[in-house]
């Protein structure tokens, strides 16, 4: 009965897809339409949007989408023998179609993703022997410190398991540099970590020469080591506790699995969330694909290794002779090429490791600059849609994931379309405005509630067009490069370990003034055409509308690219932990409220400690998972503030001897559940509607913010200009 009820309701749904697509185009039809789509893609995401009911709004939406692309195609492109209207119209209905085969791509990934799966458990005497490998370069030491003695500290028997931390910073080839200060500093770094690997237990390995950058460096600690499964951890990237836990068993349920990979999470914000202040309210940018589209990958068996926080099977990558470097993304293609030899992928959505995230808008655009062109060095050299051995479904995932990339060309389009006719009277889309408007804005309005089905509670309204826009005007360029030279982009480490002390432009800021003083013209130009030329009032409306919804959006983006101050490298993470709080020789019970890479912030509840405690040195004492004991951890005072009968105190940790760094590691990554709390309280859908007003309050602020910034910093280099002019003098 189920199962014949089901069958009505999809019936039910394909014949109001084929009769609402089928419907003549005519503008009055098409509004009716398009308002009971949207009032039915309404009620039920009101009362019911999971499950079938879900994919019948989402077939509903579809039926709008296909009515719209019907019209552009037939009743809107410009005659072929106006070649001046016809070429950007063209392209301008090419970059619409992008956007209407990805979101399909999309529909098809997630419109339905795996629900979370339990962690299966392995008996402990058939446990696999692992080999952990941080592959590292110039990162900071105190840093590798860090992910080093998280990696130890994991819940895994000792004897199974070995940390590697992989040099390619201190190679033979730096270390024999021809320039002698490169040639010393390789030298010490060398020295250095070989001696911090002792102290923590790992092993340091580091190879002749620097060849096929993080490919070579993994291939060339697969070569030294023997584990049966190799688990991979960035340079920033600490791993909790219960990682191996949490992730092996998957291997021995199925002896064709090559790769388990966890989400990324990170303590620190992007620059967008940074400088707009969204960190701790709004999901992060890389939750809509850990939060979703890997959990719709990996139900096409499609989910692929993310460069770190994974597990993979040591069989399988001899197979495929280790990992695939031809690209500067050697995760996505070292998955590619095991998918099409038959091997399996399982995602875990679970974050049990925590990073670091570039902090500034430039080294965002760096990183996003690389995976650009890595993707589109994978779309030219393994193309996955005709990829052998590949799966359908497996085909049309990996396109999904290496077209998104594409996204600078469509986006530069939408922004400069309207233009053409505000600024040359180029007709690039021949319709009436109100056909214009009436189909234009029942397919946005379709495809935002779409996109809040699909994202919902992991993308607010808005928000992945603000950074597919932050990134459009430098990433075009990098991807144009890498389009007519394949082999030119090479690998180029991310800082992420950096500090903003004062607040700033990026030095990235410039194109993204230029394009709000002309999308702000273009505002201008179309209150004179209105003017001037009121028969066409109702085209230019339309068209100005469209200029003034980029020019919110080139708004916000100047908060974006003024950066904020802010000296913290990482945000504090909430613990309640009880501990001892020590100055000179006296204790005081206390608690732990705070933590970061670099402090705390205790809390001392004896009243009789008010008066004894001062700015300088103390320390607090513990026990951490690994100890039987307190253990005690020196600290300086920052700060200290009463709070009620307590005193709280701002704390900076001094990291004078290894198990300092294990006690830190101990506080801030023993607990997984504290990822997974933080990233739920960000996680809510404020809806399509609520969704917008949120972000145009912000685009208004940021604009005001950005353009503060602006002239500030000119007021601020005229002032600099004139000071070192009266020094000459």
């Amino acid at each position: 009965m189920i199962k014949l009820a089901l069958a009505v309701v999809w019936i039910t749904a394909a014949a109001c897809v084929l009769f609402i697509v089928s419907l003549p185009i005519n503008l009055q039809t098409h509004l009716i339409a398009g308002t009971i789509v949207v009032i039915l893609m309404m009620v039920f995401k009101l009362f019911r949007s999971d499950g079938t009911w879900r994919l019948v709004a989402l077939a509903f939406g579809t039926a709008i989408v296909l009515r719209y692309v019907y019209w552009r195609t037939t009743s809107t492109l410009p005659p072929v023998t106006q070649l001046e209207n016809f070429i950007p119209g063209l392209l301008l209905y090419l970059a619409e179609m992008y956007s209407v085969f990805m979101l399909f791509l999309s529909l098809f990934i997630v419109a339905r993703p795996l629900r979370p799966r339990p962690a299966p458990s392995v008996e402990e005497q058939v446990l696999p022997t692992v080999d952990v490998f941080i592959p590292t370069y110039n990162e900071d030491p105190v840093l590798l410190a860090d992910t080093i003695a998280a990696a130890k500290a994991m819940d895994y028997p000792a004897d199974r398991f070995t940390v590697w931390l992989l040099d390619d910073g201190g190679t033979e080839q730096k270390r024999n540099s021809d320039s002698v200060v490169d040639a010393q500093m390789a030298q010490r770094r060398h020295i250095e970590l070989q001696q911090l690997c002792e102290e923590l237990g790992a092993r340091y390995l580091t190879r002749a020469r620097n060849e096929h950058a993080k490919a070579g460096n993994l291939n060339n600690g697969l070569e030294h080591s023997t584990g049966e499964l190799i688990a991979v951890f960035d340079a920033d990237h600490a791993p909790t506790r219960p990682f191996l836990r949490e992730t092996v068993g998957y291997f021995r349920e199925d002896k064709r699995l090559f790769l388990v990979q966890t989400p990324h999470f990170f303590l620190n914000p992007d620059p967008l969330e940074r400088n707009l202040r969204t960190f701790e309210k709004m999901p992060s940018e890389n939750e809509m694909f850990y939060g979703i589209i890997q959990r719709g990958l990996d139900k096409w068996n499609a989910a692929f290794f993310c460069g770190s926080a994974a597990v993979l099977r040591r069989e399988a990558l001899a197979e495929s002779k280790g990992f695939s470097g031809i690209s500067i993304t050697e995760d996505c293609e070292t998955a590619i090429e095991l998918h099409s030899r038959g091997w399996n992928s399982v995602y875990v959505d679970k974050p049990l490791i925590a990073g670091l995230q570039p902090a500034t808008f430039a080294s965002f655009i760096g990183q996003r600059s690389r995976w650009a062109q890595g993707m589109m060095q994978i779309l030219r050299f393994r193309f996955p849609l005709l990829k052998r051995g590949l799966s359908l479904p497996q085909r049309l995932c990996y396109m999904s994931s290496t077209l998104f990339w594409l996204f600078p060309f469509p986006r530069t389009i939408f922004l400069f379309a309207p233009l053409f006719y505000l600024f040359f009277d180029l007709q690039i889309f021949t319709a009436s405005g109100g056909e214009f408007l009436a189909y234009t804005l029942s397919y946005m309005l379709v495809n935002l509630m779409m996109q809040n089905y699909l994202y919902g509670s992991f993308r607010w309204p808005w928000i992945s067009e603000l950074y597919e826009y932050i990134q459009t005007v430098h990433l075009l360029p990098a991807v144009i490069s890498v389009a007519l030279n394949p082999r030119k982009p090479t690998f180029k480490v991310t800082a992420k370990d950096e500090t903003i002390t004062t607040s700033r432009l990026s030095e990235l800021s410039r194109p993204f003034f230029l394009i709000f003083a002309v999308l702000l013209i273009g505002v201008a130009v179309t209150a004179w055409r209105i003017y001037a030329e009121p028969y066409k009032a109702d085209v230019t409306l339309v068209v100005g509308g469209w200029n003034l919804l980029n020019l919110i959006m080139a708004g916000a983006a100047l908060g974006v690219v003024a950066e904020r101050r802010e000296r913290a490298a990482t945000r504090r993470v909430k613990i309640n932990r009880r501990c001892e709080f020590g100055v000179g020789e006296i204790w005081y019970p206390a608690t732990i409220e705070d933590v970061s890479v670099n402090g705390a912030r205790v809390r001392v509840a004896n009243q009789g400690a008010l008066a004894g405690i001062d700015s300088g040195q103390a320390a607090i004492r513990f026990t951490p998972h690994w100890a039987s004991e307190p253990q005690t951890l020196p600290l300086l005072i920052r700060n200290k503030d009463r709070v009620g009968d307590a005193l709280a105190i701002g704390c900076s940790f001094v990291r004078s001897q290894t198990i300092h760094h294990r006690m830190v590691v101990d506080l801030i990554f023993a607990d997984a559940g504290q990822w997974s709390s933080f990233q739920s309280l960000r996680r809510r859908n404020p809806g399509v509607f609520l969704g917008t007003i949120w972000f145009l309050r912000v685009a208004l602020f940021q604009t005001y913010r950005g353009l503060y910034y602006f002239v500030r910093n000119r007021s601020d280099r005229t002032d600099a200009a004139r000071a070192a002019s009266g020094a000459r003098a």
